[in-house]
């Protein structure tokens, strides 16, 4: 009996894709020595099973070795490939970036007004354009800055009103409490309707007339003391 070509996708089945694994495995690892027998080659096999199990072989003392062989050849052929073409692709960039330099550089003096007699009206019309352009661009950003120092002036002076504001008030609170007359130099309270008494002034050392009687009744005599009577 003749065994059907088998088609080759995932196995639906677990029990017979697990013993597929078993069975292809097995011969994988036989196929694998028998190359390196027969041929006198170094292979390495390394297989994991669905369930993360690990299955190697190699012919050399270590499966170590035979990765850090296959390391180093990789990176030496990398290397080798890719260095003539990354020389290449530097010496296009470098060339591509001194042409857009170039380009820039007769556009920068044109725009300076240089280098130019061999324009057309065509070019000329499109260099002014890009000025006029470039004027409106850095007008509009000088009348930004310019409102923007403005909106802080104000706000400046809106904080200086305040403080000026706050400072007369301390300035009259501070007049108010000097003009209050001290706790304990209050003057006497005087009843309603009485003026209040004038104070007798002091006797200075001067002649003052007074009048004396000196002997009988009835006759008068007047004398002057000079500050007390004699």
């Amino acid at each position: 009996m003749v065994r059907g070509k088998t088609q080759m996708k995932r196995i639906e089945n677990a029990t017979s894709r697990q013993v597929t694994f078993s069975k292809r495995r097995n011969g994988l690892l036989k196929k694998a020595f028998e190359l390196s027998v027969l041929c006198d080659a170094e292979v390495a096999l390394v297989v994991f099973s669905p369930r993360g199990r690990l299955y190697e072989f190699a012919s050399a003392t270590s499966l170590q070795k035979s990765i850090d062989r296959y390391k180093a050849y990789t990176k030496d052929t990398v290397n080798n490939k890719t260095v003539q073409p990354d020389i290449q692709q530097v010496k296009a960039d470098a060339l591509s970036l001194a042409k857009k330099l170039e380009a820039l550089e007769d556009s920068k003096r044109k725009i300076l007004g240089e280098n130019l007699g061999g324009c057309s009206t065509e070019e000329l019309h499109f260099l002014e354009g890009k000025i006029e352009k470039s004027l409106r661009v850095i007008r509009g950003k000088k009348t930004q800055l310019l409102e923007q120092q403005i909106a802080k002036l104000k706000e400046k002076e809106r904080t200086l009103l305040k403080d000026n504001e706050d400072l007369r008030g301390k300035q009259r609170n501070l007049e108010a409490r000097l003009l209050l007359p001290a706790p304990n130099s209050v003057a006497p309270l005087q009843p309603r309707g009485e003026p209040a008494p004038e104070q007798e002034p002091v006797p200075r050392d001067e002649d003052v007339e007074t009048e004396l009687y000196i002997g009988l009744p009835g006759v008068r005599c007047s004398s002057r003391r000079s500050g007390q009577a004699k």
